[in-house]
């Protein structure tokens, strides 16, 4: 999730934990720097931009490293505001904040390494967007109530249920996902297509629109589906991944990464002698956040230089249209596809 909203959970969970032991204002901010901390990984550049892409939310986001940290973290707050005998306490508080970030993070489809370092592989659910107002705005009005409210009981009730709220809305998004993804492969099968290799990821801002994306050897289906669709078949439109592309490409290392932390969700395109890798997952056709130049095809025993990143940006003011109309159940195309407006 985008790092305000961190920020937001961890001063809401700092503030459900500590609750009357100490000033709101002091468990929000811990719990918010707590819930900030774990993004800070992009201030480290590993020299290529898919190493960037691939490692940011690793060891900054394992669910054991990150709870041993809260113990020096925590020793330090209770000294800082004098309060040693509530060390246990700010670890609590801490700690929660701390892994509530990676596992918030796992709910997006970029990819989390929250088992590290036993593992670099990279979860994620992907049923929510990186940004969502619905879940974010509760907490908000949460930590508000904290800050400014004075009678604290009020306050904390206040904390309390947007936390709850937001939660119940994560659980929302799950369920809304797995339904969504039952429709597809229905939708899919009923018009001779493939469905085990498949995406279901929400619009933006939203869990009442959603994107699916299926794979099927050169190409990939891309549709979409919103609630007020009424139950109809989805529409799907087939674009070119470039499989026999990465074939003859398997043995290039930036493909190799790209693929694994994909999942498979790529395409692969030649332009005129260097070749370009996108994810499929964050975007959707034909505007994508992660594109990488990685070069010409490699010659045998021939090292490669980093990559370039790319991204081709929808037009704002006609995506939001787009997204207004689509949310509403009117299937027109997205913009920039054949027949959709730029």
């Amino acid at each position: 999730m985008d790092s305000v909203t961190q920020v937001l959970l961890g001063a809401s969970v700092g503030v459900a934990v500590m609750g009357r032991r100490t000033a709101l204002w002091k468990s929000a901010l811990w719990g918010g720097i707590a819930g900030l901390l774990p993004d800070l990984d992009v201030l480290i550049d590993h020299g290529d931009p898919v190493l960037n892409m691939i490692r940011h939310r690793a060891e900054t986001h394992a669910l054991l490293l990150l709870t041993l940290f809260a113990f020096p973290m925590a020793w330090v707050v209770s000294r800082v505001h004098r309060q040693p005998q509530l060390c246990v306490r700010w670890w609590w508080a801490i700690a929660l904040a701390l892994v509530t970030h990676p596992l918030l993070d796992l709910m997006t489809i970029y990819g989390t390494q929250v088992f590290q370092p036993f593992t670099d592989e990279a979860y994620g659910l992907g049923s929510i967007f990186i940004v969502d107002p619905l879940y974010s705005l509760p907490l908000l009005a949460g930590v508000i109530a904290a800050l400014r409210i004075k009678r604290t009981g009020q306050a904390l009730r206040i904390n309390a249920w947007a936390l709850a709220f937001s939660t119940a809305y994560l659980a929302w998004s799950a369920l809304a996902q797995a339904w969504v993804t039952q429709h597809a492969r229905e939708s899919l099968q009923a018009q001779g297509l493939p469905s085990q290799q498949l995406l279901v990821t929400p619009a933006p801002f939203n869990t009442v629109l959603w994107r699916v994306v299926a794979m099927d050897g050169e190409r990939f289906h891309e549709g979409f589906y919103a609630f007020m669709d009424g139950g109809r078949v989805i529409r799907f439109v087939a674009h070119a991944r470039g499989a026999a592309l990465a074939a003859e490409n398997a043995q290039h290392p930036q493909l190799q990464r790209l693929s694994r932390f994909t999942d498979g969700f790529f395409k692969i395109q030649r332009d005129v002698d260097r070749l370009v890798v996108t994810d499929l997952r964050m975007g959707q056709e034909p505007a994508y956040v992660f594109a990488f130049d990685i070069g010409p095809p490699l010659v045998a025993g021939q090292p490669h230089g980093p990559a370039q990143q790319q991204a081709r940006r929808m037009d704002v003011r006609a995506g939001l249209n787009w997204l207004g109309q689509r949310l509403m159940g009117r299937d027109v195309p997205p913009p920039g596809t054949a027949g959709g407006s730029d």
